[in-house]
């Protein structure tokens, strides 16, 4: 009775591995202006990490993130978008909550420094900045800002390259509810009422982010019985 005592103790209060630490990369917009490719960065994107490890297999994450998506028909290589023209710039946050799921043994108290590919799944928070249409100057222009979900996903790596420091690289791309990030399709009808839509109604927005992160670990030492 003792012993398994004692391992409930272990397993409840030392059982966990925690990190903190950055996202640095570039993120860009998959939506009805501008490019379509899937991976392009093209403006700075940066972010908050916090990693709860709870097994060798799994990790809860939080991050915030910021970055402004710009797109811009000009650069879109196609040529009835080139001859359209349309562009615009916005400023987004964002706040998620998602799991890590690694392909091996992800052990950060092994003697050797862990390496291992994850998946990455998630719901986020994103605030951003409506847009429309106008109809009269063809000419995209803002409106007020909004709240909406997106869900990120998508592939990456880590490895401890010293003690306690984990390096990474990711693509993670997000479905968002949106559909007037780019001004497309306006959620709300603009105050000035002078405004279309264009493009595809059935296809909200998307966006990348790709990028490196570097975490700091800390925590004590798991109960072997427990970490998986």
């Amino acid at each position: 009775m003792t012993t398994v005592f004692f391992l409930f103790l272990c397993c409840a209060g030392t059982a966990q591995i925690h990190e903190l630490g950055v996202f640095l990369g570039g993120s860009n917009f998959i939506g009805d202006v501008g490019k379509t490719n899937y991976i392009n960065p093209n403006e700075l994107a940066l972010g908050g990490i916090y990693k709860w490890n709870k097994s060798s297999r799994y990790s809860y994450r939080a991050m915030l993130s910021y970055t402004k998506l710009h797109a811009d028909d000009t650069d879109s290589g196609d040529q009835a978008r080139e001859a359209r023209g349309y562009a615009f710039s916005n400023k987004i946050l964002e706040a998620s909550l998602g799991i890590e799921f690694n392909f091996w043994e992800f052990d950060l108290h092994s003697l050797h420094r862990p390496f291992t590919p994850y998946i990455y799944a998630g719901v986020a928070g994103l605030n951003y900045r409506m847009w429309y249409l106008e109809q009269s100057t063809e000419q995209l222009r803002p409106q007020k800002r909004r709240t909406t979900l997106a869900f990120p996903f998508g592939l990456g790596v880590k490895g401890e390259v010293l003690p306690n420091l984990i390096l990474g690289a990711e693509v993670i791309v997000r479905y968002s509810l949106a559909n007037d990030i780019d001004g497309s399709y306006p959620e709300k009808e603009p105050e000035a009422g002078d405004y279309r839509v264009f493009g595809s109604y059935n296809t909200n927005d998307w966006y990348v982010f790709s990028g490196i992160t570097l975490t700091y670990t800390f925590g004590k030492r798991p109960c072997n019985y427990c970490y998986d």
